[in-house]
């Protein structure tokens, strides 16, 4: 189980990144669409899409709105049973930062500033769930052991 979690933190680590890589692939097609003349306008989300770099939009709202949230929630299931310490509260870190995100990034679209906290939620929600990943390392583990028995064993009797 610690093997899965490390894996699930730092997929969600992975897919954060693609995330920014998306949306930056798409804003930079919009911005080059607008450059040489295109409109954008209601009329643009008809008919078939008006630059390819579109589909950055597509995968950014995709992967967030679906894949990232599963994750995160498979995380925090496994998260019960991987048995590392404070993994519980890393991945309920990283599954209430998922679920701020999505709120940002829905309601963004109404209140531009929110914008702005979506991006600065996406560097939160990397951070913890790398945090997450390495603090089930096994080495980081079995550290964290070792430091919980030594007291112990050090205040034994001889």
């Amino acid at each position: 189980m610690r093997i899965t979690y490390r894996i699930l933190s730092f997929t969600i680590c992975a897919l954060v990144a693609l995330q920014a890589a998306s949306h930056a692939w798409a804003s930079a097609g919009l911005g080059l669409y607008i450059a040489e003349g295109g409109v954008v306008d209601a009329s643009a989300q008809e008919g078939p899409p008006p630059f390819p770099e579109v589909m950055g939009f597509m995968i950014h709202g995709m992967n967030g709105m679906f894949v990232i949230p599963s994750l995160a929630l498979i995380l925090l299931i496994v998260s019960f049973f991987a048995k590392i310490p404070r993994g519980v509260a890393f991945a309920g870190g990283v599954f209430g930062l998922v679920i701020l995100q999505v709120t940002l990034g829905l309601f963004g679209h109404g209140i531009p500033l929110l914008g702005f906290l979506h991006g600065v939620n996406a560097l939160l929600l990397f951070t913890t769930a790398l945090l997450a990943g390495l603090n089930a390392s096994k080495r980081r583990v079995a550290a964290q052991a070792d430091a919980i028995a030594a007291p112990t064993a050090a205040g034994a009797p001889a």
